[in-house]
């Protein structure tokens, strides 16, 4: 039986979780997103359809193998606050939450319950230091608890501190990231199935530039995850 606590009831009272999306009171066994707004999350469910629109993005531009992202993003829609908190107000835990719930899906796919080891984008670390974690990688701690498979934060490395894609062109964005990745050890993920994971794909171009380090290891099979897609 669970001890009463009467400080704890009073702080929960003025001081309640409350749903990052809707704002509603969160329920005893409810984490950052009541189940409401959980069931109206848009997902995509491409993880269930091969050659579909994202992996067609990158199509004669980088091998990969699969790729899919949880939901669509639209900006000004109430699930772009779920983005905003895990990236810019410090709430790094929705990362893993969202990670988790995405993972339940990916395990109906065997093409990505396969996968054999988890990476995330990395973070300059200047940029890792300003922020205080990589959301990307907590992310990837929710998908590692369902789908059981390690995460690496080591072999991939952002060697170049890039500037911010955010208002930049399409051939703006692929020129910023050119060559900003590499691998500390090119034969760890030698044969191996990796799954590349960020939060947001938009023109891929970061994705494309890990991948083009990541190939340099040999018999290497790249998919890509993305909480994401605009």
């Amino acid at each position: 039986m669970k001890k009463f606590n009467p400080f704890a009831d009073f702080f929960n009272l003025m001081y309640p979780d409350l749903c990052i999306v809707c704002g509603e009171n969160l329920l005893k066994n409810e984490h950052h997103l009541c189940l409401s707004c959980l069931h109206g999350i848009p997902k995509t469910n491409y993880h269930l359809l091969a050659d579909n629109p994202i992996e067609k993005r990158f199509w004669g531009k980088v091998p990969i193998y699969r790729c899919t992202a949880f939901f669509f993003f639209q900006k000004g829609s109430p699930f772009q606050k779920l983005l905003h908190c895990l990236k810019y107000k410090g709430n790094k835990e929705i990362g893993q939450v969202l990670g988790k719930y995405a993972a339940v899906d990916l395990l109906d796919s065997p093409d990505f319950a396969s996968v054999d080891v988890i990476i995330p984008v990395p973070l300059h670390p200047k940029k890792y230091q300003k922020r205080g974690y990589n959301q990307s990688e907590w992310i990837c701690k929710g998908l590692s608890e369902i789908l059981e498979k390690p995460v690496d934060i080591t072999t991939l490395i952002r060697v170049r501190e890039n500037t911010t894609q955010t208002k930049k062109t399409v051939f703006e964005r692929y020129s910023n990231t050119e060559g900003i990745f590499e691998l500390s050890n090119k034969t760890t993920l030698s044969g191996k199935h990796v799954l590349l994971v960020d939060d947001v794909l938009t023109t891929g171009s970061t994705l494309e530039a890990c991948i083009h380090a990541l190939i340099e290891t040999e018999e290497i099979r790249v998919s890509i995850f993305t909480l994401a897609v605009a």
